[in-house]
Order: structure tokens, then C-alpha cells, then sequence
């Protein structure tokens, strides 16, 4: 758990492609309280800010890949609270102004001094902080809520979810694979103390043993033969924000004793490192097991299951609340860019009589593949094949390469409904712009 009244270094990312700069900047910033990051490229910038969450940049304009000018413009987009100080030269007065109309807090000219840099930062971590509390309201005034149902279970599930949100306490939720675990999780972060930092997913059963021990605890160079540069883990991505551990039941024996420490004392080591770490994250972990037979059978800890099971909360599976399909079949289709899909009768019939042994995911993927077989017509019992039979069976020669060409004509649809907006038909299939590109690219659409 987070410790209360402890004081947190703001995190600063200075970008500067001079030596000189950025060790004057870093020594003095670090001097005056500031946990100092250094990037000389843009490049190098991106990847830093893709794996850590800053408070405050400080961005030279003028660098070797490009001008920072565009990437003011990212940052906004994807950390509108971060703070950022333009540093430029006095003949690019022009270029800071326009920095600043692009989302730059302040700006300062070359020679710079340090105490006015010190001053005009406090002012932007100010501004960033009003940023935050701002944006926190606005997340709870439109009330980011996925449809879970309206089910008697379900509305047991959310009342134990909003009480989860209003502490720090570590957090386990349990249900069969697809009920929902890490659409809860999600909403129980955006809706925590910890919303305004990460939140970090790990899947425990896709990453083992040493593998595992790196993502998280990070490690330096040279700790093993492929580490040839420090690498930041999950557990330090995660400070002030929300780490959510997936499948925490396949969690290798080794790796779930350094992981109890953690969570015991908030210390921990990089891999082939001897300095202590800390990092303040608030827990969710998730398993479609049950932990104490697990933990009779021995392939979980029972200090780790008692440190994680202060908060449990169990999802029902999608038979078990039949009625929550059609609020959950038109949320879905909603989401998947067809909220005008209508469900008539008997496919809503054919839906409820399924038993859905792979839950809500099944019940999404199901509803995609019958958009994609219906090309933009009325959905019918003929586009759920194999429901009435327990699940699908492709006839003979209907494969991917017939999938692939339904995705075309489903991708071709919604640019069709977009009137081509490539922006709005992204937002449409709920993806970026980038992915709707690639996707296009690899559908072979012009």
C-alpha cells in the first residue's frame, strides 16, 4: 500500500542534444529535489516517456531527428497533464510562441538560468497538478463505465468494485477466462486513488520464470548474457499508479517470493543490481483458478494468496446471468462500430440458449464474426454458425483467407458509413488512426 504523507520526487525528463546541457540541467534539477531522466533525441524521448510516467518535460526544440515542435503535439494527445518547458534559442522566439499554442506550458531562452527554470517548473507542475484534478473530474462527470449488466450478480459485482475504488487495498478477481476480469480491473483503476498514474497489465501465464522476474523487477546491464542495457520494470512503471496481474495463478514459485517481498516492505532490486528501489503501486491481480486449492496443492504461496485476497471479488459467468445478453449483445455492437445493428427476435434467442463457455469474449468475438458474414446487412441466426450446436465448426474450405476478405468488406463498410473519414472510421472501430492504416495496408485497401 501506498505510505501516507511520504514525499514523491517529481519526475522530470530533460531532452537536450548537448552533453553539457543536459548534465547542467540534470546535476541542479536533482540538487533542488527532481528525479531527473535525460534523452538526446526524440527517439530516445519516446521511448522513455512509453515506459515511465512523467510529471514534467523539458524539450530543446531544435534535435538531430526532427523538431519538437510535432511532439508537443503527441504528448498533449496522450498525457495531457504532463507539464512541459520549451527550451530554444532567442532567435526562435516565433517557434516557442508556436510551441505554446501546440500545448507548451512555458518557455525559456538559451543562455538559460537555473533559477528561472526552477521557478517557471514549479509553475508548470502546478498548472500540470490542475491538469490532473481536472481531468480526474471529468473522467467521474462522464462516468467511464463499461456495460458489466444489470444482472442481481453483476450489480453485487459493482458495488464491490466502487468500494474497491475508494481505497488503496490490494485487489483479487476471480471468474472463468473471458467473464470480464480485466475490463473490472480497468474501471477500478480509472476510478481510484490511482487513476491519474499507469496502469500496468502483466499476463503471468505468457511470461515465466526468469523472463518474468525482468519484466517486473527490470534489471541492469550485464545481469545476464542478453542484458547489454538497463532495462526499467513494470513494478517501477507502475509507481503512483495501478499494477494489475493477470493470471497471477501461473506465476512461477520463484518469482512469487520475490514478488511477497515486495508487496510486504515496497522495495525492491533490478535483476544483478544492489541499490534499492521503491515504487507505490496500487495491486490488482486476477486468476480463473481457485487459489486455495492452489495453495493445498502447492503451486501457490499462502503468504502471497493472504496478501493479495484482502478484497476478493468474483465474477459470475455469462450463463449464470442469461439476462444480461442483450444489454451486453447491443453495448457490444456499439463498441465494435455498429451501434445501429438490430437484433431481432430469434438471433436474440439463439444468443440466450448458448451456454458461453468463453463468456463476454466469446460473446464479442461472436458478434464480430456475424457483422463481418452479414456485410452491413440485418444480423441473422445464418451469421452465428454453430451456436445451436454448441460452437463453430468452419464448413470445408472456409479458412482465413475467406475471414481475411469478410474483414475487407467489413473494413470497407465502415469507411463507406464514415464518408471516408479515416479519423472518424478509427474512432468507429475503436482503434487509432495508425492501426487503421495498418490495417487497411494489410486488407490491401486503397
Amino acid at each position: 500500500m501506498r505510505e501516507r504523507g511520504e514525499t514523491v520526487k517529481p519526475s522530470i525528463l530533460v531532452v537536450d542534444d548537448e552533453p553539457a546541457t543536459l548534465f547542467g540541467f540534470s546535476r541542479y534539477l536533482s540538487g533542488a529535489g527532481y528525479a531527473v531522466k535525460e534523452a538526446s533525441c526524440l527517439s530516445d524521448a519516446g521511448g522513455a516517456i512509453g515506459s515511465q510516467r512523467f510529471d514534467a518535460i523539458i524539450l530543446d526544440l531544435n534535435l538531430p531527428d526532427g523538431n519538437g515542435l510535432e511532439w508537443i503535439s503527441k504528448i498533449r494527445e496522450s498525457y495531457p497533464e504532463t507539464a512541459v518547458v520549451v527550451i530554444t534559442g532567442s532567435a526562435d522566439i516565433p517557434l516557442a510562441v508556436d510551441a505554446m499554442r501546440r500545448g507548451a506550458d512555458n518557455f525559456l531562452t538559451k543562455p538559460v538560468s537555473m533559477v528561472d527554470l526552477d521557478v517557471f517548473l514549479r509553475k508548470s507542475l502546478e498548472l500540470s497538478g490542475l491538469r490532473r484534478k481536472d481531468l480526474a473530474r471529468q473522467r467521474l462527470t462522464r462516468e467511464f463505465r463499461p456495460f458489466f449488466g444489470e444482472s442481481k450478480g453483476m450489480k453485487m459485482v459493482m458495488d464491490l468494485a466502487s468500494v474497491a475504488a475508494e481505497s488503496d487495498s490490494s485487489v483479487l478477481l476471480q471468474g472463468d477466462t473471458g467473464a470480464g476480469k480485466g475490463v473490472l480491473a480497468k474501471w477500478i483503476h480509472e476510478h481510484g486513488l490511482s487513476s491519474s498514474g499507469q496502469y500496468v497489465e502483466v499476463n503471468c501465464s505468457s511470461i515465466k520464470g526468469d523472463l518474468l522476474s525482468s519484466e517486473l523487477f527490470g534489471h541492469v546491464r550485464g545481469a545476464f548474457t542478453s542484458a547489454v542495457q538497463d532495462k526499467q520494470g513494470l513494478i517501477e512503471v507502475a509507481d503512483g499508479g495501478t499494477l494489475f496481474l493477470d493470471e497471477i495463478a501461473d506465476m512461477d514459485p520463484a518469482v512469487q517470493a520475490q514478488f511477497l517481498k515486495v508487496i510486504e516492505e515496497r522495495h525492491y532490486r533490478r535483476l544483478g543490481d544492489v541499490g534499492m528501489r521503491k515504487s507505490n503501486f496500487r495491486l490488482i491481480a486476477a486468476t480463473n483458478r481457485d487459489l486455495r486449492r492452489e495453495v493445498d496443492a502447492g503451486r501457490f504461496r499462502s503468504d502471497l494468496f493472504f496478501r493479495i485476497n484482502i478484497f476478493p471479488i468474483s465474477i459470475p459467468p455469462l450463463k449464470e446471468r442469461i439476462g444480461d445478453i442483450p444489454g451486453l449483445a447491443r453495448h457490444l455492437l456499439s463498441f465494435l462500430g455498429s451501434p445501429e445493428s438490430d437484433i431481432s427476435d430469434e438471433v436474440m434467442s439463439l444468443l440466450q440458449s448458448y451456454s458461453w463457455p468463453g463468456n463476454v469474449r466469446e460473446l464479442k468475438n461472436v458478434l464480430e464474426r456475424a457483422l463481418l458474414l452479414a456485410r452491413g446487412g440485418p444480423l441473422s441466426p445464418a451469421h452465428f454458425p454453430g451456436l445451436d450446436s454448441g460452437g463453430w465448426n468452419p464448413a470445408p474450405g472456409e479458412g482465413f483467407r475467406d475471414m481475411e476478405e469478410l474483414e475487407r468488406e467489413y473494413v470497407r463498410d465502415v469507411i463507406d458509413r464514415s464518408g471516408g473519414d479515416i479519423k472518424k472510421a478509427a474512432e468507429m472501430m475503436h482503434i487509432s488512426r495508425a492501426t487503421f492504416y495498418r490495417k487497411i495496408k494489410k486488407l490491401r485497401l486503397s
